[in-house]
């Protein structure tokens, strides 16, 4: 087959499922995880539960930025890895994990300031309490999240994603056996409620940075030891061309995320049973959506390979192939959401709360919309860091989500203060401007295919410059 046409190939099937498989594994015992942490809370306290939103999203706000930025190294090392092969595949992975140890530390040093984050809002103080003893914890476990981040992005640019994929099974088995025992006091563990969610996350990412340490290969340690030996700047001259570009991917995904906290707490304002069903959709929404993002790493790894051999006829099938597989997923999980909500929802404990229940199942059904938005989304903004297109995904997410979802939803709900009948429709409106961004991603793609653009490629010339 002629590699310009764009249509359904298998083999290409197959070298996606080969790297996102063992992604899309990890990222449902991400998922199995979250759902213990978020059951397990709906079930200590109704204030454990109305807190866990709030907190968890806005941790993963302030952490997503930082591990976006620290992600970045994978498409370095994907393009390396295409090019070069490993040698230079474990120099570009030396310098990611150098600059995640540096971000690791400062992520660290602002857990003091991200307890206080919760008491500038005016919800109940035995919310904020919960809130703010996670948000303290979230620095430390955030920490040591932001540094596997920088190790894995090695397996992940080379295609090793079964490691990955042990790797993260270890970490989740130990995060839901102390999550467990640690909210709940069971296991012989002290009952320390929303506080030993977090520190059951914390000890469950230390156990992971330990197997990534022990599986890195000795060629990328020694990669790390000549930048740090190095006379001149500190390997300054290696980190900052790719923190430059990393910036905009860090401050892209500060605008998503802090615009999903944003999300939340305007559905505050549609009152406290809003809030409750929110927090439950949320989960329920990322059974839909969490295995897309497996696959949209897998796509990115192939196109920043293809990108390095400089195979760019090959991105647009990727791409198609890709796509086609997240609709097949869309489908049969849309049909779970649409057609037997209740079966999702039955494990969060809602009988006895007839009100959260039936808005819980209303949003359930409209969460296809969201899924189908976010496919393209992730994917095409995941393909646009393989060519390093990193602005673009910025703007378009700052002009689409700030300067026009969000005011949008501002107004449905400060004007529907108190019903939650609104809730579907917040998500229905949030999710037209995600597929709005996603279309907007995809149409870039083949701008940059066509004039056959690297922005990976600029960012080594500029290194090599300044070293020279």
């Amino acid at each position: 087959m002629n590699s310009n046409n764009v249509g359904f190939d298998f083999k290409i099937a197959k070298r996606i499922l080969d790297v996102s498989i063992p992604l899309m594994g990890s990222m449902v015992g991400n998922l199995i995880m979250m759902l213990v942490d978020r059951i397990c809370l709906a079930r200590y306290s109704s204030d454990a539960l109305v807190a866990s939103g709030p907190a968890i999203y806005t941790a993963m706000a302030i952490i997503g930025v930082f591990v976006s930025i620290v992600g970045f190294s994978r498409s370095f090392v994907a393009q390396a890895y295409g090019r070069s092969g490993h040698g230079e595949a474990a120099h570009q992975a030396a310098v990611g994990i150098l600059i995640g140890v540096v971000l690791a530390a400062f992520l660290l040093l602002m857990a003091p300031f991200l307890k206080l984050i919760p008491f500038l809002s005016n919800r109940p103080f035995a919310v904020t309490q919960l809130e703010s003893q996670f948000l303290y914890w979230s620095a430390y476990f955030g920490c040591v999240m932001t540094l596997n981040v920088a190790l894995s992005s090695y397996f992940n640019g080379i295609g090793k994603t079964r490691i990955t994929l042990v790797v993260g099974l270890i970490g989740q088995a130990v995060v839901i056996f102390m999550t467990i025992g640690l909210v709940f006091g069971k296991f012989g563990l002290p009952e320390l409620g929303m506080q030993g969610s977090a520190i059951g996350t914390l000890i469950g990412t230390l156990a992971m940075f330990v197997c990534y340490f022990c599986y890195m290969p000795r060629e990328v340690w020694v990669n790390v030891k000549v930048l740090i030996l190095k006379r001149s700047g500190f390997a300054l001259a290696d980190m900052l061309p790719r923190i430059r570009k990393s910036i905009a991917l860090g401050a892209a995904t500060g605008v998503d995320n802090f615009g999903n906290v944003i999300f939340i707490w305007l559905i505050g304002g549609l009152g406290a049973i809003s809030l409750a069903a929110n927090n439950v959709n949320i989960t329920v929404s990322n059974i839909g959506i969490i295995p897309l993002v497996g696959l949209s790493i897998g796509c990115s790894v192939l196109c920043g390979n293809a990108i390095g051999e400089d195979d760019y006829p090959q991105i647009p099938r990727i791409l198609f192939v890709t796509m086609a597989i997240e609709l097949i997923y869309i489908v049969a999980i849309s049909f779970f959401q649409i057609v037997t909500p209740s079966l999702l929802l039955n494990p969060f404990g809602l009988a006895d709360k007839p009100e959260i229940h039936r808005a819980a199942i209303a949003t359930s059904r409209v969460l296809w919309f969201y899924s189908l938005a976010f496919a393209l989304s992730i994917t095409g903004g995941a393909v646009l860091e393989s060519f390093g297109l990193t602005k673009f995904i910025f703007t378009v997410r700052l002009i689409f989500m700030w300067a026009l979802s969000i005011p949008i939803v501002y107004s449905m709900t400060s004007s529907h203060t108190g019903n939650a009948d609104f809730l579907p429709r917040c998500w229905v409106v949030g999710s037209m401007f995600e597929a709005a961004i996603g279309a907007l991603y995809f149409w870039r793609i083949l701008h940059a295919v066509k004039n056959r653009q690297n922005g990976i490629l600029m960012a080594n010339i500029q290194r090599s410059g300044e070293l020279g």
